[in-house]
């Protein structure tokens, strides 16, 4: 279960990143291409409304960094500070950790929670009613975006779904450390997927030159 969970944080991740860069580079040929003095090419170029580029790139960029800062729990590859505990003894060195690891659990937490409330007031109360065919009252419809016309709370909900995710990394990784006082460090030199590969001087020797 563990294991669908990763590939589909690095999916979603993977997927964001792709399809912003993508749509970016759309955005950027349409406007240079749209300036080329030539008519046919520019009256149909003109015709094509790409306003909504930019907020969409910028959605799919808070939802990537959300999903990334839980994806750098889980991997360790957050930048940290830690001078201090490594000059404390073993004993306090892993108390020190612990109480970092359950400040991060309960910090992550509590802005998942606060997320979910202000995502529920903005318009998904009305909608998980709407959809049950329950009675909305005054219940306000939300707000809307600029450009996409997307319902707000949507946007929002990269909020407590990517906190709640780096809590759940955070008491993942606390656990893994309870267990056997290891913390995930990220290795520079390693490429995900990559691992089994040889990558020596050898294996990729010019033909010719003596092994």
């Amino acid at each position: 279960m563990l294991k669908v969970l990763d590939h589909l944080e690095e999916w979603l991740i993977a997927f964001l990143m792709g399809a912003a860069t993508l749509v970016i580079f759309g955005a950027v040929v349409h406007r240079y291409a749209s300036g080329i003095p030539w008519p046919p090419l520019q009256d149909w170029l003109l015709t094509i409304n790409m306003s909504w580029a930019q907020e969409l790139c910028i959605f799919m960029f808070v939802w990537m960094c959300k999903f990334g800062a839980a994806y750098g729990v889980r991997t360790g590859i957050h930048v940290g500070v830690d001078l201090l505990v490594n000059r404390l003894p073993a004993d306090w060195r892993r108390k020190g950790i612990l109480v970092a690891l359950t400040c991060g659990t309960a910090f992550t937490g509590i802005i998942g929670t606060l997320g979910l409330r202000f995502v529920w007031e903005d318009g998904m109360h009305y909608a998980v009613f709407t959809a049950l065919g329950l009675a909305t009252g005054d219940l306000p419809l939300g707000p809307t975006t600029q450009d996409l016309d997307w319902p707000t709370w949507i946007i929002y909900s990269a909020v407590p779904l990517g906190s709640y995710l780096m809590c759940f990394r955070f008491m993942q990784v606390m656990w893994g450390f309870v267990r056997t006082g290891e913390l995930p460090h990220h290795d520079s030199a390693r490429v995900e997927g990559l691992s089994d590969v040889d990558h020596t001087f050898d294996s990729i020797a010019a033909p010719g030159v003596a092994k």
